[in-house]
């Protein structure tokens, strides 16, 4: 059984949209339905928006070029999977929105947050090597959140940014393979997102959900979503981490066998292949 899994929001721009007839299709929706250009790699007016809005939008449009490529391939899923931002493009894949309303859902949503960047710095910490038990003690001293779960040894941590750097130093002390210190707009999966929750509450109410075609597994409780439930799973999602390794194992036990990550970089991929060495031989992956 097929899986198509949309990761979230990519640390950097890859190469623009690809120019062929679903590249443009998807770049045209963008410019019009968002501002942002993905050929280009450039906002098309002033004011512009922040450079993680822009990648926010980007990641959604890869995900929605990739896709069309692998349905044209003849390669089509029977769940859909998300992780994070990939919620948006998710919608569209599981037929819940149209692709000009998922990139625009994509833009309004990372607008609102880049305000909160306008008070405050944050950062996201990338942590790898330690368990759970000691990054949740790291995280609790140092008044940050847990934003993503993605194996038993590789987590994200969300807040302020010095806060998330104090919190990386000792990570790398108690023996971290790895941690680093990255930039956004918000404190992502953390319940400080509540700040701007109103706004996000009034952006969601102004879409009609469609009831999914495809099964669309949610990355918190791992539970197929419902037309109904997703304006509130989609303000629960931004205030709440990422459970990636529940959500990969929940897939593999509804039948999912081949995994196509639809979008840049092969993160989940590499996850997924990280979980099963700690449980049973890897199973067929493949990416776009």
């Amino acid at each position: 059984m097929i899986c198509f899994l949309y990761p979230g929001q990519p640390l950097a721009f890859g190469a623009p949209l690809i120019n062929d007839p679903d590249g443009r299709a998807i770049a045209r929706l963008c410019r019009e339905r968002t501002g942002f250009d993905p050929q280009q790699l450039a906002w098309l007016a002033e004011p512009a928006g922040t450079e993680q809005t822009a990648l926010q939008i980007y990641g959604s449009a890869l995900s929605l070029c990739h896709a069309r490529q692998l349905r044209q391939a003849g390669t089509r899923p029977a769940l859909v999977g998300e992780h994070s931002m990939g919620i948006y493009p998710a919608l569209a894949e599981s037929g819940s929105l149209p692709e000009g309303e998922a990139l625009e859902l994509t833009a309004r949503v990372g607008n609102a947050l880049a305000r909160m960047g306008l008070r405050r710095t944050y950062a996201l910490g990338c942590i790898v090597g330690l368990t759970l038990e000691p990054l949740l003690a790291i995280a609790e001293e140092h008044e940050v959140y847990l934003a993503n779960g993605n194996t038993s040894r590789h987590f994200l941590l969300s807040g302020r940014r010095p806060a998330i750097e104090e919190a990386v130093n000792e990570a790398l002390q108690c023996g971290a393979f790895s941690a680093r210190t990255f930039p956004c707009d918000a404190p992502l999966h953390t319940p400080l997102i509540e700040e701007v929750g109103q706004e996000l509450r009034e952006i969601f109410a102004d879409y009609r959900f469609q009831e999914p075609h495809l099964p669309l597994f949610d990355h918190i409780d791992q539970e197929c979503l419902t037309a109904a439930e997703l304006p509130g799973f989609l303000l629960r999602e931004l205030c709440s981490p990422v459970q990636w390794e529940r959500t990969y194992r929940a897939l593999r036990t509804a039948g999912a066998t081949v995994f196509h990550e639809v979008g840049m970089a092969g993160g989940l991929l590499k996850y997924n292949r990280w979980i099963d060495s700690e449980s049973r031989p890897p199973l067929e992956s493949s990416r776009r």
